[in-house]
Parts: structure tokens; C-alpha cells; sequence
């Protein structure tokens, strides 16, 4: 018996019957030997993590464009906080901790420079020549399906490739087939709902530290049922998970859900609207539309090879070369 097949068998007899194990895997698009150590979902995990596009992730904007702190997250920081209370959660419900770790720390690598202010831009960029739009969720997929490994891919199996892809709702360029309102494993669930602990939780983190809000500004429904610390707070969401999933939901309790849609809606108000950041979208704007009208004019690149290309950047690449582009030479 090899490594991976007393993996295999240890997930089939301690797994929950719900998790999904890896000897089950609907596969992969191109067929490969099975390694004799990892599990399928363990290779994919690897997978991600030496992409290029996950070490591009450092130097990408979360929220706070440009962060002066070393301590403001980034898009890599991110991903971590996610992929901890996600396998915190997966293990405790005895899902498959391995599928979870590789979708959540594969979910954001299709983001773009400078956060969802970028998103947002590229998006518009991309309708006006006809796209259907952009969307980070489908993006990722695109990274690890087509332009990762000089255009050949990651080659991820079909549970990790979805769970990358069912991370987020809302999205409308993508294709036909997917069920984005019900992800297909409970461990792409727990992505989704630990995607929203860690962002809601350290947004707020890194506002109140940049002092754009005083811990006094926050709701009190949201202090008196969460907690008054990020670490609080952070872990009554997941013991409340953990505690109200069953069967196949994966969600929190009516109690806990209100407070979590009443603090992302401070956020939406208080942060994400904040003068500062504001301020510097016109900014941002100008940077990703030099940077499209030279992708499209100059290097002779179509829309969506211009929008991969784009959204690829990190934000000091991004800034770099509109520097070069933009600013007269001697």
C-alpha cells in the first residue's frame, strides 16, 4: 500500500459521509498518473501554492490600496486567514480538510491590482469592448484552467476547480452549467462562509487600525453578539458554524447571521465608502485604463488577453509601468 492509498483509506474511515474524499474525485481534464505520496487534493494544494499567481498575491491590494503599515493585510494575508478558519471549521465537521486548504488558497489568484476598486474598473473596461465583464471568481478559474504554467494550466481536479469557482455569487461571465447559489461539495461552503469571517473581521481590523473608525462607532448588536476583539469575534463565527451546520447546510444561526449582514453593511457604509478610498479611485481609474488602451493599441493584444494580463498585475507592477508608459522621458 502506498502513502497516498493509506490517505485515501484513513479519509474513508474517519471522514464524515458527507465529506468528499479524494479517491472519489470526479478527476482531472487531462489525465495523470496518481502520485504515490499525496492524495489527489493534496497535489492540488501544492499546486497552488508554487503558482505564480499565489506569490503574486503579496503585493496585491485587500482593501487599504498601497498600505503604508506592514501589519494592513494584503491579498496574500487574506487567502491565509481564510484557508486557517476554513480548515479549522472542516476538520471539526469532519470534512475533507485537504480539498478545503486547496480552495481556499486557491479562491482569490484571478483578483486584480488595487482590490475591489480595480475589480470594479476592470470590469467597466472589459463590458466597453465587449465582454460580458469581469468577476475575480471567475478569473481564478481562468488562472488555474488556462494561463497558469505558460498557458497550460494547473490541471486541478473538477471539486477544487468548482470550489474555486462557487466562492462567490454575482458573478455573470462565466459559463453555462454552474451553480453559484449552491456550491457543489460542503467544503466549497465552507469556503464561502470563511471567506466572509475573515474579510468582514479583518477589514474592520485594519479600518480601526488606519484609524478610519473608533472601536466606539461600531453597532452595538454587532459587539454585544460577536465579541469586542478580532480574535473574539472571529471565533463565536466559527464555533456558531460549526454548531448550527447540519445535514447539508453550512451556514451560521439566525442570531449570528443578522449581526454578520449588520457589520458588513458598517463596512459597505464606513469603510469601503470612506473618503480615502474615494479619493484615490479617480486615480486607479486613470492607471487601469492607460494600461487597457496600451495593452489593446501598442502591444496589439485582444480584450481578453488584455484583461488577463491586467488582472494579473500587482499593484507596484501596475503602478511601475504606468510610470514608464505615462511619464515623459528626457
Amino acid at each position: 500500500m502506498t502513502i497516498r492509498e493509506h490517505w485515501e483509506r484513513h479519509e474513508r474511515e474517519t471522514l464524515s459521509p458527507m465529506a468528499c474524499l479524494s479517491s472519489e474525485s470526479r478527476g482531472r481534464e487531462r489525465e495523470e498518473q496518481f502520485c504515490t505520496i499525496r492524495t489527489a487534493f493534496q497535489r492540488d494544494r501544492d499546486r497552488i501554492i508554487h503558482s505564480k499567481s499565489f506569490r503574486r498575491l503579496k503585493h496585491k491590494t485587500q482593501v487599504l490600496s498601497l498600505p503604508e503599515s506592514d501589519h494592513t493585510r494584503t491579498r496574500l494575508t487574506h487567502t491565509l486567514e481564510v484557508s486557517q478558519i476554513a480548515r479549522t471549521i472542516s476538520r471539526a465537521m469532519r470534512l475533507n480538510e485537504d480539498l478545503t486548504e486547496a480552495i481556499a488558497l486557491g479562491h482569490d489568484l484571478g483578483h486584480t491590482p488595487f482590490g475591489h476598486t480595480g475589480e470594479r474598473i476592470l470590469r467597466e473596461l472589459a463590458i466597453s469592448r465587449g465582454l460580458q465583464g469581469f468577476h475575480h471568481a471567475a478569473q481564478s478559474l481562468r488562472v488555474v484552467e488556462c494561463l497558469e504554467r505558460d498557458g497550460k494550466g494547473l490541471n486541478l481536479t473538477w471539486e477544487v476547480r468548482m470550489g474555486i469557482l462557487q466562492h462567490s455569487k454575482g458573478q455573470v461571465d462565466v459559463r453555462e452549467g454552474f451553480n453559484l447559489e449552491n456550491p457543489s461539495t460542503l467544503e466549497a461552503w465552507v469556503v464561502r462562509v470563511s471567506d466572509s469571517i475573515a474579510y468582514l473581521n479583518h477589514d474592520l481590523d485594519d479600518a480601526l487600525g488606519a484609524g478610519f473608525l473608533r472601536f466606539a462607532d461600531l453597532p452595538s448588536g454587532v459587539i454585544e453578539t460577536l465579541g469586542g476583539s478580532h480574535g473574539s469575534r472571529i471565533g463565536a463565527l466559527v464555533r456558531d458554524v460549526i454548531t448550527n451546520s447540519k445535514g447539508g447546510h453550512i451556514g451560521f444561526s439566525p442570531k449570528f447571521l443578522e449581526q454578520t449582514e449588520n457589520l458588513r453593511n458598517f463596512l459597505y457604509t464606513s469603510v469601503y465608502s470612506h473618503e480615502s478610498i474615494k479619493r484615490e479611485e479617480p486615480k486607479v481609474a486613470h492607471v487601469m485604463k492607460t494600461l487597457f488602451e496600451h495593452a489593446l493599441t501598442d502591444l496589439c493584444l485582444g480584450t481578453r488577453e488584455a484583461v488577463d494580463w491586467i488582472s494579473g498585475m500587482t499593484d507596484r507592477y501596475a503602478l511601475q509601468l504606468f510610470r514608464s508608459i505615462a511619464e515623459p522621458r528626457a
